[in-house]
């Protein structure tokens, strides 16, 4: 069977308020993540992966940062022309207005829909690490005559109020829409989880138009909010099961069906820690299904002495000296003698000077840390100078660019 002509939009005009000192001058889906990834390279990676290439990038907030990256990582085949990623900034077609919600995103580029004239319409978020056969929920789509289908995580009922709930019969028939519910209901194959939304959703074309042009009648503009709740009535709305998708690739001490929200500073910790160890919850490392990023060109990493435990250390970092122990560094980073770094997260073109010591600390770009400091080992006094999370996480913001102080080869924010 000819696979239908598909358009994906990615909504990936994010804030990420909660997640500052990180966002304070790009967008959420420009926060970097790993050791070379931006949080909307899984997102693109897997849309990519699963066949589909027509993607517009729809941004909002503090979007310099993502328009640079996609700029420089994001080029697909030029000679096809049903090859794209582009972004989209707010239209204004319809008043001096930013993008109200994700359904008003929409249709302020309906025309982009009629011009392509796809037969499905994808609707993803930018903010997740996840790993997905998009073909896949299309295939369910189609097998069950829906009109609109959304991806559905199931998760512990303990932990369901936390999210936005899909009420779900058996074969996945949509009943009902509850944001953070005290009591969800249960799946009905599995009564010790519940359906939480992610936020993903496919679209017959003709029924999303026609919804849109409602919903903006109405003054909806939001998905879960106005339209998908308007699409029940006629039994055509299915949630997909997000643990039934099968990548290639993924290896038996891999988490079954792994996504992280990295929408607070502790869980975008945590999410670093699911990729680290010889049997990550997360492996990165999948040759039959990659995660692509910006194809940096400069050297490898280089260690004079060193003494690493647990950590990944990208391209163009030189080590001298240093212990380094469940951490992650992202790449030109320069880490001197008798330095100590735990737990951290170091982001690109930093360096740590001489005996310093580090522990549980996200460190933005562009940061110098001085001879023998210590950070994250007296939060009361961290707390006077940085922002400390709840956890006793300690999170530097972006530093200023330091120039020719190591020659980078990119110079990006």
């Amino acid at each position: 069977m000819k696979k239908p002509k598909v358009l994906a939009f990615v909504m990936a005009g994010g804030e990420g308020s909660r997640l500052s000192p990180l966002t304070l001058e790009r967008s959420k889906p420009s926060v970097p993540f790993g050791a070379r990834y931006r949080i909307v390279d899984f997102v693109l990676s897997n849309l990519v992966n699963s066949g589909i290439h027509s993607i517009y990038l729809l941004v909002q907030y503090k979007s310099q940062s993502l328009i640079e990256h996609v700029r420089k990582a994001w080029v697909l085949p030029p000679m096809l022309p049903e090859y794209f990623v582009t972004v989209v900034p707010p239209q204004m077609r319809f008043g001096q207005e930013w993008f109200q919600g994700t359904a008003d995103a929409i249709y302020q580029n309906i025309d982009l829909i009629r011009q392509h004239a796809p037969q499905m319409v994808l609707v993803f978020g930018a903010d997740h690490i996840y790993r997905m056969d998009v073909q896949q929920m299309i295939d369910f789509h189609l097998e069950n005559k829906a009109a609109a289908t959304v991806a559905a995580l199931p998760v512990p009922l303990k932990d369901a109020s936390a999210f936005g709930v899909i009420d779900a019969d058996v074969e996945g028939r949509i009943r009902g829409f509850l944001e953070k519910p005290s009591q969800p209901p249960a799946m009905p194959d599995r009564p010790t989880h519940a359906y939480a939304s992610m936020g993903n959703y496919l679209f017959n074309t003709e029924v999303l138009l026609e919804a849109l042009e409602k919903s903006r009648a109405e003054g909806g503009t939001d998905f879960g909010k106005h339209v998908l709740p308007d699409l029940m009535q006629g039994g055509k709305l299915f949630a997909y099961n997000f643990a039934k998708n099968s990548v290639p690739g993924v290896r038996p001490y891999e988490e079954k069906a792994y996504w992280r929200d990295v929408g607070t500073l502790d869980a975008y910790f945590e999410a670093h820690t699911d990729v680290l160890g010889l049997e990550p919850r997360f492996d990165v490392f999948n040759a039959r299904w990659p995660m692509f990023s910006s194809s940096y060109q400069g050297p490898a990493a280089r260690f004079a002495k060193a003494d690493l435990e647990n950590s990944m250390i990208s391209a163009g970092c030189l080590i001298d000296g240093a212990k380094i122990k469940n951490s992650v560094l992202r790449r030109e980073v320069v880490v001197e003698p008798g330095v100590e770094i735990e737990d951290c997260i170091i982001m690109d073109y930093s360096i740590i000077k001489r005996g310093a010591k580090l522990k549980r600390v996200i460190v933005d770009r562009y940061n110098v840390i001085g001879e023998n400091e210590r950070i994250g080992y007296d939060l009361e006094q961290d707390r006077k100078r940085y922002h400390v999370t709840e956890s006793g996480i300690v999170v530097l913001a972006k530093g200023e660019r330091y120039g020719s102080l190591r020659g980078s080869f990119e110079g990006e924010d």
